[in-house]
């Protein structure tokens, strides 16, 4: 491959094109009007503008993209994470056109795209599935005597997408009409399409996923787990590798059932299988996300491996070169996404412009960035700014050291999920292990954030009040 365009923006644009420079692979950036100063631009060889700033007039014009890659002699697309990367139209639209799509197949991607397409593809594979229904249903009767019979709480899921979208717990009979309705109107809303499925609601649950690999060549790998427990609105915050709860035999056991899961449906490069595990740590599949993940860094720290290189390289139709024997986990990783999101405001996007940005540096601290100092933060896309990512010998380590990154994390003029972050590790229940998915439920709330802010703003005015006060005495000091 000699010349890759990246089907994305911000930091995992930049992510993938520093794999790409550093394999001798020349970059193509595309970008919307509201990007057109943004850092993955100037970061390419080349960069193309390919719409106006809402995402379905540029990010997601497929057709576009392709036609510009084949007009810069392109060899591959990657499309990195959400966008296109999932979209398996797209994926066949590049293949069509003689590029290579730096992802799996078509057919993988279909499969997995739908929950309920996946549950059947993995049903002979004996892997553990939470209990429910395995075809959509619209009709509450019908909702009402699956409820009945798996038992409440249920959970109602869409069954063509995720994020949390199209997603309600019900707890009782009652509520059951009313959920219903607004599931299958989200989903709709989302996704285009209204199929919702029910399933038995795990208490105090855990998400696990794990990563695998899988090349062209009948090789599948697993990359030990990730756990992302720690979740608003279903959507993950804090990530890390490994998980503290998984015994070496639970682990394996969980990797052998995710490259199960890849083999059910013939896939190839990378892709997260992920799993829900229970009180008394039974683990169930969830569903696979056929992408890099977001919270892939963490995996790359504990392995010593670059997920993107391998990508690459089994799209060019390489062979595997490491055995799952050969795969050893070293040390511990924490992410925290760095969100433009306001913790105090029930987490709602904060708007606005970076008056100040400066990043943490340091042994065991990465930052994966798509911002700089004095840029705005465009509302037409995730207001993810950055991932933070920490690495140490043992997660006591790495905690504090993603503690200390975030006090070194400069950000003036948005507000951002940096102190839920500090509050996240500083927690007990996170320190010991001891906490599940409802750990913002459970023990967040902003007056707490709050009051952590005063007590640190008092602190700060304490500080600065003790050196002026050394300073004055020094300016007195006489003059010999």
């Amino acid at each position: 491959m000699r010349k890759l365009l990246v089907a994305n923006r911000g930091e995992i644009a930049i992510r993938v094109m520093r794999t790409a420079k550093k394999m001798g692979i020349k970059t193509v950036a595309v970008f919307s009007e509201a990007d057109r100063y943004a850092p993955h631009v100037r970061f390419a060889d080349e960069a193309i503008c390919i719409g106006p700033a809402p995402s379905n007039q540029s990010y997601l014009l497929g057709d576009k993209i392709i036609e510009v890659a084949k007009n810069l002699g392109v060899d591959g697309i990657h499309p990195g994470y959400g966008f296109l990367s999932e979209n398996a139209e797209f994926a066949e639209a590049v293949e069509d056109n003689g590029l290579l799509f730096i992802g799996p197949k078509s057919h993988a991607i279909r499969v997995m795209g739908s929950k309920l397409a996946a549950k059947e593809a993995v049903k002979k594979y004996d892997i553990p599935m939470v209990p429910g229904v395995d075809k959509a249903i619209t009709d509450v009767k019908k909702a009402l005597e699956i409820a009945k019979e798996i038992g409440f709480p249920i959970l109602i899921k869409a069954s063509a997408g995720g994020g949390g979208k199209g997603m309600r717990i019900v707890e009782k009979e009652a509520e059951l009409a009313s959920q219903m309705t607004r599931a299958i109107s989200e989903a709709t809303s989302a996704f285009g399409d209204g199929s919702v499925f029910i399933e038995k609601y795990v208490s105090s649950p855990r998400h696990i996923e794990i990563q695998v690999m899988a090349d062209g060549h009948g090789n599948f790998l697993h990359f030990f787990e990730r756990e992302c427990s720690i979740q608003r609105r279903h959507q993950k915050v804090v990530e890390e590798a490994p998980s503290s709860v998984l015994t070496t035999e639970l682990r394996n056991q969980m990797g052998i059932a995710a490259t199960k899961v890849a083999e059910a449906c013939d896939y190839v490069g990378a892709g997260t299988v992920e799993f829900l595990i229970d009180a008394e740590h039974n683990f169930y599949f969830l569903e696979m996300n056929t992408r890099l993940q977001v919270e892939h860094p963490v995996t790359e720290l504990i392995t010593g491996l670059d997920l993107v290189e391998l990508q690459i390289k089994i799209a060019s139709g390489e062979e595997l070169n490491i055995k799952q024997e050969d795969l050893r986990i070293n040390g511990h990783a924490l992410e925290l996404r760095v969100y433009a999101e306001d913790p105090l405001n029930d987490f709602l996007p904060s708007v606005g412009t970076l008056n100040r940005y400066k990043l943490p540096k340091g042994v065991g601290i990465r930052v994966d960035n798509g911002f700089e100092e004095g840029m705005d933060i465009p509302i037409y896309y995730d207001p993810m700014l950055s991932k933070l990512i920490t690495y140490g010998k043992t997660r006591e380590e790495a905690i504090e050291l993603m503690i200390k990154a975030i006090e070194n994390y400069e950000v003036k003029g948005v507000q951002t999920t940096l102190p839920f972050g500090a509050y996240v590790m500083r927690h007990e229940a996170f320190r010991s292990g001891n906490f599940d998915t409802h750990f913002v439920r459970k023990y967040y709330a902003p007056k707490i954030l709050q009051k952590e802010h005063e007590k640190d703003a008092r602190i700060a005015a304490i500080i600065a009040l003790k050196k002026y006060f050394e300073d004055q005495k020094i300016l007195r000091l006489p003059i010999n």
